[in-house]
């Protein structure tokens, strides 16, 4: 090969792996807009396509609220049983399917502070 198509295979490959790389980016959300992690946030997810990887960042005063990653059974019945997260500034990924999250202080699930987003 000579050294000219050696250089033109490099740079096709470089070109190639830099555009998997911008269709694998990841998008980051501030959930709930300029709002946060606020009553009201569970409609927030409509309108909008969301892909596995994502980012969703929670954003609440710390202490008020925090945000628990659960299953669907605990989302119906606003059980506090899974992962929680309480920094008030907290960045979670999507995984494939649908990802449950509530408030785990007590009221406030029940109160409306639950979120169910779907990522393909």
């Amino acid at each position: 090969m000579s050294g000219k198509q050696v250089s033109a295979i490099f740079w096709v490959t470089i070109m190639v792996l830099f555009s998997i790389q911008i269709t694998n980016a990841s998008t980051t959300y501030n959930v709930g807009d300029g709002a946060g992690w606020t009553l009201g946030a569970s409609n927030w997810p409509n309108g909008k396509t969301f892909k596995t990887g994502d980012i969703l960042v929670f954003k609440y005063p710390k202490g008020v609220h925090n945000v628990v990653i659960v299953n669907k059974a605990n989302y119906d019945n606003c059980n506090a049983s899974g992962k929680t997260f309480s920094s008030g500034n907290d960045s979670i990924s999507l995984g494939k399917g649908t990802n449950y999250f509530i408030c785990g202080i007590p009221g406030h699930c029940s109160g409306g502070l639950k979120m169910a987003v779907t990522a393909n």
